[in-house]
């Protein structure tokens, strides 16, 4: 039985990535900023119901420009800030702009990417972030670099929030938690190690009542703080709540 759910949601899954190229190829172009991070929203939305993933948020996203710092499980986060913060943009590996139609959905919603392998593309990915920080925007960054089980907070990476040092700008931390029945910290979501993208997405496609809590925590003003000490003050903070939403399940 979970296997029929899990093809019938893999073909919602096909359709609505066809859906997205339409709407970035045709609708959004004719859209104000509004109009787009409305399309954004609701696609997303759309796209975790066919997952069979609940959305519940607390906290409210900072208005105007903000540097959005969260713990990194999934490719599900992208989604799922998606469809609680639409105005935020992402900075993700380049490996990304090269997936075959995601990465076209990719730079469609203004993503930034970043050669993790080569230590001074962050230097250019900075500069943009700042830009875009000028610019009001609002840019959602993953510190760990990258995904862990969801049970703690990996180390951060100090290097992208020089942006908001750089510019004054608020940094907001965001705490994810995956879980589904019996599991306070969800095993179907996890996607470490030698896990495909297409291994990943059976097992979640194959699980019962994924929810992801997004909680977004009051910004941290970063005055003059270094970039390191900027980086384990976030660090604490998220693992702090997500150890907090751990133990109220």
């Amino acid at each position: 039985m979970r296997t029929l759910v899990a093809i019938w949601r893999i073909l919602c899954v096909v359709g609505m990535v066809a859906r997205g190229l339409w709407l970035a190829g045709v609708v959004m172009p004719r859209r104000d900023l509004a109009g787009r991070r409305a399309v954004v929203q609701r696609w997303a939305v759309q796209m975790l119901r066919c997952l069979g993933v609940q959305v519940r948020v607390s906290g409210d996203a900072h208005a105007g420009a903000v540097l959005m710092a969260s713990n990194h499980v999934s490719w599900l986060d992208i989604p799922a800030l998606h469809a609680s913060a639409p105005q935020a943009r992402f900075v993700s590996k380049s490996a990304i702009a090269r997936w075959p139609l995601l990465g076209r959905l990719a730079r469609a919603g203004g993503t930034l990417f970043i050669e993790r392998e080569r230590k001074r593309d962050a230097l250019r990915v900075v500069h943009e972030v700042a830009e875009a920080l000028k610019q009001a925007d609002a840019v959602a960054v993953f510190p760990e670099g990258t995904t862990g089980a969801g049970y703690d907070v990996l180390p951060f990476h100090a290097n992208l929030l020089q942006a908001a040092i750089a510019t004054a700008t608020v940094v907001q931390p965001i705490a994810l938690r995956y879980s589904e029945p019996g599991h306070a910290v969800s095993v179907a979501t996890q996607y470490v190690g030698d896990t495909t993208l297409g291994q990943s997405l059976m097992k979640v496609c194959r699980a019962r009542g994924l929810v992801v809590d997004v909680h977004f925590l009051a910004p941290e003003p970063v005055g003059e703080l270094d970039r390191r000490v900027l980086a384990q003050r976030l660090h604490d903070r998220i693992a702090a709540e997500l150890r907090a939403m751990t133990a109220a399940a």
